[in-house]
């Protein structure tokens, strides 16, 4: 499988695209980091679920409004709102998945938000850490000291150019619309993954039109197993210019 002549090189989101995380980490991951932030900042329950939520909604994540505005560590916040034990039993792993993604042709690499331990625990618990070539994780999206996870930019520029890989033969499987926004724009291909979408009232897809695909979508899917036919037929259908 190839963009014009090039081998394909996929990179995958990791929650809501790869495993259920509104079921298995989400609600423990939001109830972590309200406990840090009240702790950290000396604020009650209900201030330090809304920094969480007005930060996470203004910057995208809620560390960096707490990197910005409290002098948060990352590190730090990272480790202690990730530990989520019984993680790997709420886990829902699909055979099915992972038989197509070992199927898939390309390399493959996980382009995830979250801390490289928390990733590394999910997709061995899945079974699906040998079908990746590496993980790019929250810890790799440093710029000039500051943290610029997805969907900035400019980490998906500086992110390509470590990888030795250009724009135009990458495709972002992801299930947020802003990420894959972004990633269109600096010349990546994206595929809209909707299972999870679908399934849960969770993260900044609620209430948005599933029927609908953006033009910055190359294709959407609701099964890895489809991946490969429903990127091939947008394929055959779709022609975009390189920016």
């Amino acid at each position: 499988m190839a963009i014009a002549g090039r081998p394909v090189v996929w990179l995958f989101d990791l929650d809501n695209t790869l495993h259920d995380a509104s079921h298995a980490a989400f609600g423990l991951l939001d109830e972590a980091m309200n406990d840090y932030i009240a702790q950290a900042l000396r604020v009650d329950a209900a201030q330090a679920d809304f920094l969480r939520l007005d930060y996470w909604r203004r910057y995208g994540a809620t560390l960096l409004g707490l990197e910005r505005h409290h002098g948060i560590r990352a590190a730090h916040f990272l480790e202690h709102t990730h530990r989520l034990p019984g993680l790997e039993q709420r886990l829902r792993g699909n055979a099915r998945d992972r038989a197509a993604l070992r199927a898939l042709p390309g390399r493959k690499f996980v382009l995830t938000n979250a801390p490289a331990s928390y990733a590394k625990r999910v997709l061995t618990a899945l079974d699906l850490a040998d079908c990746f070539e590496g993980i790019v994780s929250i810890e790799g999206m440093r710029l000039f000291g500051h943290l610029r996870p997805k969907p900035d930019a400019r980490m998906f520029r500086v992110v390509l150019a470590r990888l030795k890989l250009r724009p135009a033969q990458c495709v972002l499987v992801e299930d947020t619309l802003a990420h894959q926004r972004a990633a269109r724009a600096v010349g990546l291909r994206t595929v809209w993954m909707q299972r999870y979408v679908w399934r849960n009232a969770h993260g900044p897809e609620v209430g948005a039109r599933l029927r609908r695909k953006p033009a910055y979508v190359y294709a959407r899917i609701r099964s890895l197993s489809t991946l490969a036919t429903h990127f091939l037929s947008a394929c055959a259908h779709v022609r975009y210019a390189d920016p």
